[in-house]
């Protein structure tokens, strides 16, 4: 990440909307925005396969869900946040992941521009792609600040978003993996 160029921008917008760059309130507001970009952006250069790959043998195979995953993200349209709960439901094959990596990949693509709709997907595909499940399941619900403070301002709005590949296809899998988020 170059943090020099992240600031010189800070200044040229805060420079641009009418501000003085050296009033004292926001002397330091460009290196706390080239601070803060570091950690919101942090999946720039991360990959689910490192979390995704590390896996413990099982004798279940039947659906494992981990719901409520807390996550924010920027959308890359307007570099505004959107945040919200993922919910992952997932039919082993032989192997399961420790609990902690399926939020910690959630994290790798929530950190970054992104849109909700591409979320999804990419957290299914890398699912299937590396742990191999049977099938799998992504179900994000988000609010997203380019609706609630500009534009159409529609505070309280969700969008919800999914992803299905595998035996999660199966209309009944569906319905197992929806009854459970409502419990």
């Amino acid at each position: 990440m170059d943090k020099e160029k992240i600031e010189q921008a800070v200044k040229l917008f805060l420079e641009g909307i009418g501000d003085d760059v050296d009033r004292e309130g926001i002397q330091e507001t460009p290196e706390r925005i080239s601070a803060m970009c570091e950690e919101i952006f942090a999946g720039m250069d991360k990959n689910a396969k490192e979390h995704l790959t590390r896996t413990f043998t099982a004798q279940n195979n039947e659906m494992v869900i981990e719901k409520d995953i807390s996550f924010y993200s920027l959308c890359e349209h307007h570099l505004l946040p959107f945040y919200g709960k993922v919910h992952i439901g997932y039919i082993p094959d032989g192997k399961v992941v420790g609990l902690s990596k399926l939020a910690r990949t959630v994290e790798v693509y929530a950190r970054r521009p992104q849109i909700q709709e591409q979320m999804t997907a990419q957290i299914a595909d890398d699912i299937m792609k590396y742990l191999k499940p049977k099938g799998v399941m992504v179900m994000i619900e988000a609010e997203h600040l380019c609706m609630t403070m500009r534009g159409i301002k529609k505070p309280g709005t969700q969008t919800m978003t999914y992803a299905v590949r595998g035996e999660m296809e199966a209309a009944d899998k569906q319905d197992r993996f929806l009854k459970m988020l409502s419990k």
